[in-house]
């Protein structure tokens, strides 16, 4: 039994594969088209699934899209008419696609999908994300929790996950969403909506949340159980082109950021004052879900839940034994999910968990390339190189990060979600001062005020973060352990950015964010071999078990693909080494690198 799932139209369309309850293959658009955050329909994306699952079009069982577009189109029709006159120029704006496109998304399936002959179904959208937070999850029980922009009507949703089944139990609807409001001020302060939320989220550490109270007298009132309401006269995102408005921007004092403009610190308390009150809303919320459902597990998923700060704070609040947070929690994972309903609760198949292993494969979907293959273009290019087997290569690789070289690390399957997860990934030594910066503004070419995670050993996690447990998709924030830090770090009002960010607070610095957190990845054996063993082989040679690792790009571009895309990142930026499955690269070996374009304005800055 084959099963699809596609979710596409909005932002970061993807496609999923099923097999017999198996997941297959999984992976965005994006990574394909090399169009961040891209929205159209997945075709690359389904290709690959299709291939990775050894099968065509005509051999799948179902088709599952991620929502409802009726519904959802009820809900545009609803709000244009409730604030009219005043959203005419949205409503002529939206409505075209709707009525050429988007409503009649049977149609644009059966047109794109030629020689399918199974069914089509649609889940909820909060379906879709409860489906893919319980069902891969390592727990046979467990309430949920979804967080989002928005879908059809729902915002956030609470529900039920037990064996294979999952309920929704009640929910906020539109227009109020933390999701929105969290959008709304991402464009206030200059950041692009649905791909800033989490420089946000990394600007925050650096404010006061001076803001706080002006928040919840203005903007948005909270009730005990965490459900809340916004108060609508300061935003203009159901009627207008803009997520503020005029009022919005005389309660802050003045029009919204221009992008790329400098940063002060008004916008890091602004950031700082909606963090917290992000965290507290969901807090609320996570003890109401105690009180209601008395479950030990919770499920995470909606775009929000890829906020790591506010998990982190859920974590340690103690209110749950464990959390799950589905890897690609977006919009993409909502084809992964629609998949998993169709398998689990549409056909109700039987769900067996083994404890403490979800099956979400590390969230390595992607595609892969053999040795060959990457052998064929080194030599087709006449790129120079040298081959090693697996267990030299990682101890050379573990030689250049110890001497403070930047690796370009491409192995195995590419992730799925927004996170490299140490298959595409850009790794330097947590020791060194100077790492974050040399990332930063010669590598991934991005502001200055932004951080970098580690991977850590599993088994060492704990020396050296405030974490009891593993976070293998990069969606917990723990503190650097106390003996960790620099006692005598200090701070200076007349720094910024990666001024402040130079001050070594710990023996990790290249990973310490401003308030000695970290964003942290975890690694066991399992999970990844080669890639465990590099960091293992660096704690051999260093007595640290922690790397950076960022996503293999540079700004504005999707994580690296295909083994071509990785080398042309590589030439582009201050890279020294680049790994290619068996094969090192040396940067000061390479033949000059023929490019015409103007290859930084390529991608859109994001």
């Amino acid at each position: 039994m084959t099963i699809l799932g596609i979710s596409c139209f909005y932002h970061d369309s993807a496609a999923a594969l099923v097999k017999d309850g198996e997941i297959v293959s999984a992976a965005q658009e994006e990574r394909f088209t090399r169009k961040k955050h891209d929205a159209g329909f997945p075709k690359q994306a389904i290709s690959y699934c299709l291939k990775a699952g050894e099968i065509t079009i005509a051999e799948l069982n179902f088709i599952c899209f991620y929502d409802k577009p009726f519904l959802k189109f009820e809900r545009l029709v609803e709000t244009y008419l409730a604030y009219a006159p005043k959203g005419i120029r949205s409503f002529l704006i939206s409505m075209p696609s709707w009525i050429k496109e988007k409503l009649w998304m049977r149609e644009i399936l059966q047109k794109n999908m030629p020689g399918f002959k199974g069914k089509f179904l649609f889940t909820r959208h909060h379906e879709s994300h409860a489906a893919s937070a319980f069902f891969p999850s390592p727990f046979q029980e467990s309430a949920i929790l979804t967080l989002d922009g928005v879908g059809e009507w729902a915002t956030t949703s609470i529900g039920m996950g037990r064996d294979n089944n999952i309920r929704l139990i009640s929910e906020i609807k539109f227009p109020h969403s933390l999701g929105l409001l969290y959008a709304a001020l991402t464009y206030y302060l200059g950041f692009k909506i649905n791909s800033g939320e989490y420089k946000v989220m990394g600007l925050a550490p650096y404010g006061k949340p001076i803001y706080k109270d002006l928040f919840y007298k203005n903007l948005i009132h909270v009730k005990k159980d965490g459900s809340f309401r916004l108060n609508m006269k300061y935003f203009d995102y159901c009627s207008g082109l803009t997520m503020t408005n005029a009022r919005f921007h005389k309660l802050f004092g003045s029009k919204p950021r221009l992008p790329e403009s400098d940063l002060t610190q008004r916008e890091m308390d602004i950031a700082a004052s909606l963090q917290v009150i992000t965290e507290e809303i969901i807090l609320k919320i996570g003890r109401h879900i105690k009180t209601t459902l008395n479950q030990k597990n919770l499920c995470l998923a909606g775009g929000v839940a890829l906020n790591c700060v506010a998990n982190g704070k859920l974590l340690r609040s103690g209110l749950f034994e464990n959390l799950w947070i589905q890897p690609a929690a977006g919009d993409a994972g909502g084809a992964l999910g629609a998949a998993l309903f169709v398998w689990y609760q549409y056909l109700g198949n039987k769900r067996t968990v083994v404890m403490g292993t979800d099956s979400q494969k590390g969230s390595l979907l992607g595609p892969d390339f053999s040795n060959d293959e990457i052998k064929t273009f080194l030599g087709k290019n006449k790129i120079p190189y040298k081959e090693y087997p697996d267990q030299a290569l990682v101890d050379i690789t573990a030689d250049l990060l110890s001497q403070e070289k930047v690796v370009g690390w491409f192995q195995g399957k590419m992730e799925f979600g927004p996170r490299a997860l140490g298959a595409r990934s850009i790794l330097g030594d947590a020791r060194s001062a100077n790492m974050q910066s040399v990332m930063n503004l010669k590598i991934k070419f991005r502001e200055s005020f932004r951080p970098f995670a580690p991977v850590v050993l599993e088994e060492m996690a704990s020396e050296y973060f405030e974490i009891d447990r593993p976070s293998p998709y990069m969606l917990l924030v723990a503190d650097v352990q106390k003996n960790k830090r620099m006692a005598a770090a200090g701070d200076s009002p007349n720094l910024f950015g990666i001024e402040k960010l130079k001050l070594a607070r710990s023996v990790i610095p290249a990973v310490t964010h401003i308030d000695y957190s970290a964003r942290i990845q975890t690694i066991n054996r399992k999970d990844n071999p080669i890639y465990y063993d590099l960091v293992k082989e660096f704690y051999k040679k260093t007595g640290c078990p922690v790397l950076v690792n960022t996503s293999f790009n540079v700004r504005g571009e999707p994580i690296v693909c295909t083994f071509n895309e990785a080398y042309v990142c590589f030439m582009r930026t201050n890279i020294d080494y680049l790994v290619l499955g068996n094969f090192i690269l040396n940067k000061e070996g390479q033949p000059p690198f023929a490019d015409a374009k103007d290859w930084k304005k390529e991608f859109a800055l994001d």
